[in-house]
């Protein structure tokens, strides 16, 4: 059995979330889609069919053996992080945050570079502390501030102890506040960064913060 050990903080705002209930399908077989068994007419066929048939399915059973030695691509979002050269794919990342925030009708968000410095500073700063702090760097409005970005509509999310960016988002997902922070609306601008810290029990920091350029 495994222990994993998992925290996160982030900003409280209210948000109303409703999940619509679980769908399932059923395919039913009726007695009537399905044709009476004819042998004469079947068996009449000898082995034309065969004969007709039997090229195709060496070609096919070929073809799948060359489509089964491929081996299957993990997507990125279950990559580990808990690796020292491990980068978090911000452009999934992106995708993920969008699709939600597109499901609860909100605008979609892009990656900034500012952003991503800025999240990989904050969770650089809580790996070398091995605290889960939101103030272990520079203090967010005056960060958001310096890059020009309006902190009124600035968010930021910080976990750790997720190992990969499909952890992180279920875990902010689940959370209402780091929910309502995802949901934010104004926002369409994001980055973020995952660290590894080999020497701490959560082993890998995470750092969220989405904004908009300030306008004004």
């Amino acid at each position: 059995m495994i222990d994993r050990t998992v925290k996160y903080d982030g900003t409280i705002a209210p948000a109303a979330i409703m999940t619509p209930p679980d769908a399932r399908f059923i395919h039913l077989a009726l007695p009537t889609m399905v044709a009476a068994f004819d042998s004469k007419r079947v068996f009449g066929m000898g082995f034309r069919f065969l004969r007709f048939v039997a090229p195709f399915g060496l070609a096919a059973g070929a073809l799948s053996a060359c489509v089964s030695d491929q081996p299957p691509v993990q997507p990125s979002f279950y990559a580990s992080m808990e690796d020292a050269s491990a980068v978090v794919d911000a452009g999934s990342a992106a995708s993920m945050i969008s699709g939600y925030r597109q499901n609860n009708s909100l605008g979609a968000v892009v990656v900034d570079p500012d952003l991503m410095h800025m999240a990989l500073d904050q969770a650089r700063a809580m790996a070398a502390r091995d605290k889960l702090d939101r103030s272990a760097g520079r203090e967010f409005n005056g960060k958001l501030a310096s890059a020009g970005f309006d902190a009124r509509v600035a968010v930021e999310n910080v976990g750790a102890g997720y190992h990969t960016l499909a952890e992180a988002f279920s875990g902010w997902r689940d959370s209402p506040p780091h929910r309502a922070n995802m949901l934010k609306a104004g926002v369409n601008r994001m980055g973020i960064a995952a660290v590894y810290a080999p020497q701490s029990k959560y082993k890998v920091f995470w750092a969220l913060i989405m904004a908009a350029r300030d306008e004004g």
